[in-house]
């Protein structure tokens, strides 16, 4: 027998692989069970009504995760959060139709204006302060003088039509970016009581004619942007909103963004 033999037929060289094996198909499986700890069971409409679908293999057992900060804890798989009604109805009776809005689609959340159901809490920084704030309650935090200062600047809308103009600007503490222009529509934009909304700086860009230009929504469509509850901070949920509303615009902002290009 030669070196690392066990048998004349079986080797340590065998034994590494079967064990790899053995432990590769291991970890597939723990990694594919772990995956199902939300969002399952899998909801399908079909035209004999919704059915429920878990696949291979099952839900993992419940497990329990203690959330910093004093957040308390979160049971996954734990009983589902109560879902908003989606005003929008099925084009035609058949799994995976497209839906067709019966409302506003970009303030009821259909399609691309979709939200998830998320605390109603802001994102945390390592030590416990809400991460994305103004720079007014940021201090040490400022715009670079090599970069335009959108503070001041009108923003435009799609159509061309300005809806309103920035006051301020949202940075994360933990990555020092700016996440949300804060922008005021209505008569604050002309020094008197109004309304502030946050616009995602992803979906803004900064002209050199001191405008900021958004294409994903009309202009007189910033005054229906979600609305804050704590004008120096931004939940979780409030956050999935606001991209949920400009996300949806892309579709919907316009009767034609949604009609076939043919």
């Amino acid at each position: 027998m030669g070196t690392g033999a066990l048998t004349s037929y079986f080797d340590v060289a065998q034994v590494v692989l079967y064990a790899f094996w053995i432990f590769f198909f291991g970890l597939v499986y723990y990694l594919h069970r772990e995956t199902k700890r939300e969002g399952y069971p899998i909801e399908v409409d079909t035209p004999n009504g919704e059915v429920k679908t878990m696949g291979w293999p099952d839900a993992p057992t419940a497990k329990t995760f203690n959330l910093p900060h004093g957040q308390g804890s979160r049971t996954v798989p734990g009983p589902r959060p109560d879902e908003y009604e989606v005003a929008a109805t099925p084009m035609w009776r058949s799994s995976g139709a497209p839906l067709q809005p019966t409302g506003d689609p970009m303030v009821d959340g259909v399609g691309p204006a979709a939200w998830a159901i998320r605390p109603e809490t802001p994102d945390l920084t390592e030590d416990g302060a809400p991460k994305i704030v103004p720079l007014r309650a940021a201090p040490g935090f400022g715009l670079t003088k090599r970069d335009p200062d959108p503070r001041g600047m009108s923003v435009v809308g799609c159509d061309g039509v300005v809806g309103g103009k920035v006051t301020e600007a949202w940075v994360d503490r933990a990555e020092p970016i700016i996440r949300y222009l804060e922008v005021a529509v209505g008569e604050v934009a002309d020094g008197e009581e109004g309304t502030s909304v946050l616009l995602p700086m992803t979906m803004a860009r900064v002209k050199r004619n001191n405008t900021v230009v958004v294409n994903s929504i009309r202009g007189d469509q910033f005054a229906g942007v979600p609305k804050l509850a704590n004008a120096d901070q931004v939940t979780l949920q409030e956050e999935d909103k606001i991209t949920a509303y400009y996300g949806g615009g892309t579709l919907y902002a316009t009767p034609t963004r949604s009609e076939p290009l043919l």
